[in-house]
């Protein structure tokens, strides 16, 4: 029995630990330098639908009437759709009005977290091959 590591070649292993750990370190100092801000509160602008506004609390109206239909009749469709179609609504407004902004950082920590990023996949994959 031949003894193989990751990919059936002899180095697979340690090219798979290495890159899963530069993989890993990279996503981890790439996700800590990503500021996420929010810009809504309950009367900010989700989305527009016809060219007017739809805020928070309009959209948070057909939610409150959902869940009345729903606590009267459980079985009532239209109480569950509206439910459903406003928290859908809030979701996709909250997504949409996110601000992702990048740290303040040198080249050069850029540089080290895109080449452990891209270096750890390229490893990673590069011992997932099949080689003789």
């Amino acid at each position: 029995m031949v003894n193989r590591g990751a990919g059936g070649n002899k180095g697979g292993l340690g090219s798979f630990l290495i890159g899963l750990v530069m993989m890993t370190g990279g996503g981890y100092l790439l996700l800590q330098a990503i500021i996420i801000r929010p810009s809504f509160g309950f009367s900010g602008r989700l989305f527009a639908m016809g060219g007017v506004p739809v805020t928070t609390g309009m959209v948070l109206i057909p939610f409150m009437f959902g869940v009345g239909m729903i606590f009267y009749n459980a079985r009532n469709w239209l109480g569950w759709i509206l439910a459903g179609a406003s928290v859908t609504a809030l979701i996709f407004g909250v997504i949409a009005n996110l601000n992702v902004q990048l740290v303040r950082m040198s080249a050069f920590d850029l540089f080290v977290i895109l080449i452990l990023l891209i270096g750890g996949i390229g490893l990673f994959l590069r011992s997932l091959r099949n080689m003789p």
